[in-house]
């Protein structure tokens, strides 16, 4: 029977590169698998996920309580029967949980720089991670072990485009972020929306992509269309010089004046056009109908 990489298949893949470059050779082993006290092992520092499912960890716990920790821990000794996590934070926090006493681990030595590109890479393997999670692991890859989108995806086993599309996800607006954060949005959502340039526009689409559940196909079109040239951008200039005529001007002056709030007047060269009266909240909305109230006969 074939041996079973212990630390899983996800993050002996990661680390490989062309050359079979293997966990080992960045993190070697000092031992075989220990038990180690639980209570002499602590979290690692470079851990790039901060937060994790409290109820998915109870889970775990029951798991564990039943049958125990089936896939060894990997540590480094960072001092006399003092260990810190490389890989595997969850089942170590499940395990305090359950109250284990021992848990088996690898033994490994490495650096704070090895140490960091295994918690990054191993972090990204991750099946649960969010798209800004993933993203923001290989902008620190980068730019703490120093590699560039081409040495990342051979590192990682992506091509260099998957890499590029998750970097310009950090380029969104915060609340865009959040939201794909909370799996409002898909990767197929954001990936659309990076390629609005206006940013306003970016939180209009973001908005009503979860007010009205909109398929990455509808956003596709609506993205489409908003980069198309609008002929009202053209038809919709006041004049030859760009100015609107004195007596419509005087009607603009007027109606602002009435309502007072700004009128947004359009007309173009054949005499069509536009009276906007816009409003910035209900109030403001409520306070103009009242207004027209008033001049009806």
């Amino acid at each position: 029977m074939a041996k079973r990489n212990a630390l899983g298949k996800g993050l002996g893949a990661l680390i490989e590169s062309g050359e079979e470059t293997s966990v080992k050779e960045l993190a070697p082993e000092v031992e075989g698998v220990n038990e180690i006290p639980v209570e002499a092992i602590e979290a690692n520092p470079f851990q790039p996920r901060k937060n994790f499912d409290e109820e998915a960890l109870e889970e775990l716990a029951d798991s564990i309580r039943e049958l125990g920790i089936i896939q060894p821990l990997t540590v480094r000794e960072i001092g006399e029967k003092k260990y810190q996590l490389i890989a595997g934070e969850r089942r170590w926090r499940a395990a305090r949980l359950a109250g284990v006493e021992t848990l088996p681990a690898f033994v490994r030595t490495a650096n704070d720089q090895g140490m960091l590109e295994l918690a990054l890479v191993e972090n990204i393997q991750r099946e649960d991670l969010d798209a800004i999670e993933v993203a923001i692991s290989y902008q620190r890859l980068m730019d703490e072990c120093e590699l560039t989108q081409e040495l990342l995806g051979t590192r990682v086993g992506k091509k260099r485009a998957t890499i590029t599309n998750y970097l310009r996800l950090l380029k969104l607006p915060a609340e865009v972020q959040l939201g794909i954060r909370a799996r409002k949005l898909s990767m197929g959502h954001a990936r659309t929306l990076i390629n609005v340039d206006d940013e306003e526009e970016q939180l209009k689409l973001f908005y009503r992509i979860i007010e009205e559940d909109l398929s990455v196909r509808k956003v596709e079109e609506l993205v489409k269309k908003l980069k198309e040239p609008k002929e009202e951008k053209s038809e919709s200039k006041p004049s030859s010089n760009g100015e609107i005529p004195q007596e419509y001007q005087e009607l603009k002056d007027q109606l602002a004046g009435f309502f007072h709030t700004k009128i947004d007047f359009k007309r173009n060269n054949n005499g069509s056009g536009k009276i906007v009266i816009p409003f910035k909240s209900d109030e403001e909305l409520e306070r103009i109908i009242a207004t027209l109230d008033t001049i009806k006969t």
